[in-house]
């Protein structure tokens, strides 16, 4: 009996070595890093760039106008009968209220174009992550800023190796 116990744990040891040695080869990439070191993410965070610098610019102006009518309303103050004063802060208040709508909207503005560049960008990475994937025997494959991983072996980080691969994809679209 007891030899067939033994017998037993010595096939269960065996077993459980089998079982690990073929959980296969993982990777892990880090697409935020992917998406902003790219030359395709380089591009697309130009395009982003230039959007935000011209709104920026039409903010600018429209706080230029809004501080000239404050200060005007200021100026004119104890000028202006109570009436008249009244509705140029009207004016003031629906000129304040139009620029607020604009930081929204151009906020709103913002945030869609950066999601639709990432729509755009990642499906292409993601072909590049599955042909490597693929050719280089990997089980799986882990985005490492997707959150809930703990650890994971930098030594099976292909992140650059992804960049690379997709630089060269990208390059010889152009």
């Amino acid at each position: 009996m007891k030899k067939v116990i033994s017998f037993l744990i010595v096939i269960s040891f065996i077993l459980t070595g089998v079982c690990f040695a073929e959980t296969g080869k993982t990777g892990f990439i880090d697409m935020k890093d992917i998406l902003l070191n790219s030359d395709a993410g380089k591009a697309a965070t130009l395009d982003l760039k230039k959007f935000i610098e011209e709104k920026g610019t039409q903010i600018k102006e429209r706080e230029n106008v809004l501080k000239n009518l404050k200060d005007d309303l200021e100026k004119q103050r104890p000028v202006l009968t109570e009436s008249a004063y009244k509705g140029k802060e009207l004016s003031y208040q629906k000129e304040y209220r139009d620029y607020k709508r604009f930081i929204e909207d151009t906020n709103g503005e913002m945030k869609l174009k950066d999601q639709e560049l990432s729509r755009k960008l990642i499906p292409e990475i993601l072909k590049i992550i599955n042909t490597i994937g693929k050719r280089e025997g990997y089980t799986s494959i882990m985005d490492i800023g997707s959150g809930g991983l703990v650890y994971y072996s930098k030594a099976n980080d292909m992140t650059k190796q992804v960049i690379e691969e997709y630089n060269k994809a990208y390059n010889s679209k152009k």
